[in-house]
């Protein structure tokens, strides 16, 4: 059987994909400014009880496959990695704040898309092979 993460009251599989990039598609998350990045972002995944699966730290932009328990939502999981890292390196590096003024270094917004190996068309013929078991309280659109 899979090896599904476990919660007290809860086990899950959840699987997402981030990417977000530097304000103005700055090229400065080189050297030792992205060796302590990628120590920020284990270090409010870790707190945050989401596990990162994969991730890499490019110039200008950041790509994080993680999972996360149910508790946890993508918009407040990425607030607290943008915000605590964005936060902690202007505060490390001066260059970070002559570059951004001390204003915020990652630019507005971010890409999340949930992974894994079950398609919606998986989900939709399980359901309609189990359809006897649930057919009192249809859920599908009209």
């Amino acid at each position: 059987m899979k090896d599904y993460r476990r919660g007290s009251h809860s086990v899950f599989e959840l699987h997402v994909h981030l990417v977000w990039s530097t304000k103005y598609r700055k090229r400065i998350l080189k050297k030792d400014v992205g060796y302590r990045l990628r120590e920020l972002l284990l270090q409010v995944c870790s707190a945050q009880k989401v596990e990162v699966l994969s991730g890499a730290v490019a110039k200008d932009h950041v790509h994080m496959l993680v999972s996360l328990p149910p508790q946890v939502s993508v918009s407040k999981l990425v607030q607290k990695l943008k915000g605590k890292s964005s936060y902690k390196l202007q505060r490390e590096f001066a260059s970070l704040r002559k570059e951004y003024w001390g204003q915020r270094m990652w630019a507005r917004g971010y890409f999340a898309c949930s992974t894994g190996n079950v398609t919606d068309e998986m989900v939709k013929a399980y359901l309609a092979d189990h359809a006897g078991d649930h057919d009192d309280f249809r859920l599908d659109p009209e």
